[in-house]
């Protein structure tokens, strides 16, 4: 992608009970938010059932919205084994529903994610709201926090895809990057 093409980038924070996603439009440096939702699941029993609901959307979004890339939250260790499981399960689908429709995927963490955006691996889910807002110039004000979190991923995938694949212009000093970088900056 070059600095003026326009393109888009998914974002996806799985969940069985509530998985959120979002599209950022990228042209140049101006991110903009197209969508942001949270496909909520918590009242269907069947897992099977949930899966499949999760591929469906997913497939549809990705086919409606057309993103480049998807960028999707990558499990971490944690106390439950059941619900690691069901989470893994929920990112495996909507990974699928990606490769599926030739889209390339991109995991992250969610402590790079929290330090892409706002410059703390262990910032709040408020606080990357406020950060998220800020980015894009207005406030964002998600029903649930798997939608902000999944508009997150977009844009922490943006400024990782931007200065690691070299679509920004490179730069040798911190007052230079400041300068072409004011709305990165705190």
């Amino acid at each position: 992608m070059t600095n003026t093409e326009k393109y888009r980038i998914m974002g996806i924070d799985p969940g069985t009970n509530f998985l959120g996603y979002a599209i950022l439009e990228v042209e140049g440096k101006k991110l903009t938010l197209i969508t942001m939702s949270t496909l909520a699941l918590s009242h269907v029993d069947e897992q099977g059932e949930k899966l499949k609901r999760i591929f469906d959307k997913m497939s549809w979004a990705i086919q409606h919205f057309k993103p480049a890339e998807v960028a999707i939250e990558q499990p971490f260790f944690g106390k439950n084994i059941q619900s690691m499981l069901k989470l893994g399960r929920a990112q495996g689908v909507a990974f699928g529903a990606a490769i599926q429709n030739n889209v390339p995927v991109v995991e992250y963490l969610p402590r790079v994610v929290k330090k892409s955006v706002v410059g703390n691996g262990a910032a709040s889910k408020e606080q990357v709201a406020a950060m998220l807002g800020h980015i894009l110039g207005k406030p964002i004000e998600p029903s649930y926090f798997d939608a902000s979190d999944a508009l997150a991923l977009a844009v922490c995938h943006y400024y990782q895809t931007n200065s690691l694949l070299g679509r920004g212009k490179k730069h040798n000093t911190w007052s230079s990057f400041m300068r072409e970088n004011p709305d990165r900056v705190k």
